[in-house]
């Protein structure tokens, strides 16, 4: 009955490993991971933005250790947590003050069709096959490439198209036979 009851605060709240320990580990995962999240092709990571996506699942694993003890006090896990905290708002302070910056964290738009030609090149660094982009373009509204300005695939993965209204679309050229 007596262990029905008994808590260890010192266990509970005092960390067993050091804090500067901590804060290195936590800042060394997230910097790892935001760093390979970048270099993957945007397609890949969807609507979420890399920050958000790595703030999410590092906060949620660092929260969770925490709570199923796998560390051994909760001020592990607040420490990480805050470390988590502190490079995200630290990385998108840096990207709104500096904008080359901003370039590092997302990348600029990709042109992938151009006056109703696909940029196969872009195609193939973005792992995006024809009928992928066709798919995505249907969804916009748009069933031939021909009435496509522009298209580029944006930082966050999405495909923003940009269309000839019906006075400036360029008129087909005949063959000349």
């Amino acid at each position: 009955m007596e262990k029905l009851f008994y808590v260890n605060w010192q266990e509970l709240f005092v960390p067993s490993i050091s804090i500067v320990e901590l804060i290195i580990r936590g800042t060394l995962v997230y910097l790892s991971l935001f760093s390979v999240l970048r270099l993957m092709p945007s397609r890949q990571v969807g609507t979420l933005g890399i920050a958000d996506l790595l703030v999410v699942v590092l906060f949620a694993e660092a929260a969770q250790n925490a709570m199923a003890s796998s560390y051994s006090s909760i001020t592990e896990g607040a420490i990480l947590v805050g470390t988590v905290i502190f490079w995200s708002y630290s990385l998108n302070w840096l990207g709104y003050k500096y904008p080359r910056f901003q370039r590092f964290l997302n990348p600029p738009p990709l042109l992938l069709v151009k006056k109703g030609r696909i940029i196969e090149r872009h195609m193939q660094r973005e792992l995006l096959t024809k009928d992928e982009l066709m798919s995505q373009l249907r969804q916009q509204g748009i069933e031939c490439i021909a009435d496509v300005k522009r298209a580029y695939m944006e930082a966050d993965g999405s495909i923003s198209v940009i269309t000839y209204d019906s006075k400036s679309r360029p008129e087909p050229r005949e063959k000349a036979g």
